[in-house]
């Protein structure tokens, strides 16, 4: 075998190993990424123990993350502003930060389409309301 062979031969070689090697690692992050959404339990918080005030919270499950900023008078949620927002494609959930200031809780339905973000964004709200 030629030098010239050797050498892309060995360039193929690299290459399959790093490609696999990613193959690898991001399956193992996928997988981590849907048992963390899959763990993530949303509870309603009893808004009559939660005192007037701005509260800050947030989740992580990797792919997606979220910090509110809750603000809270005569125990009703007055205002949840979405300070940050990492997400895939589940822009479309921010949608149910208004419907948890309608609503007054934080269960409410989620996004079709965006429900990973849509149960990272209440979390953080729970969060937030838990901090009190």
């Amino acid at each position: 075998m030629n030098k010239k062979r050797k050498i892309v031969l060995t360039l193929v070689v690299v290459a399959l190993v790093i490609g696999g090697a990613y193959g690898l690692y991001s399956l193992q992050r996928t997988k981590k990424y849907r048992q963390a959404v899959e763990d993530t339990l949303i509870n309603e918080v009893d808004l009559s123990q939660v005192e007037d005030g701005s509260y800050t919270g947030s989740h992580d499950v990797d792919r997606i993350n979220a910090t509110v900023q809750v603000d809270v008078k005569d125990h009703k949620i007055t205002n949840i502003e979405l300070v940050e927002h990492k997400n895939e494609r589940g822009e479309a959930a921010e949608k149910i930060v208004p419907e948890m200031v309608d609503q007054q809780k934080i269960k409410v339905d989620a996004v079709s389409g965006a429900t990973n973000s849509s149960k990272v964004i209440q979390k953080a709200v729970q969060n937030a309301l838990e901090e009190k």
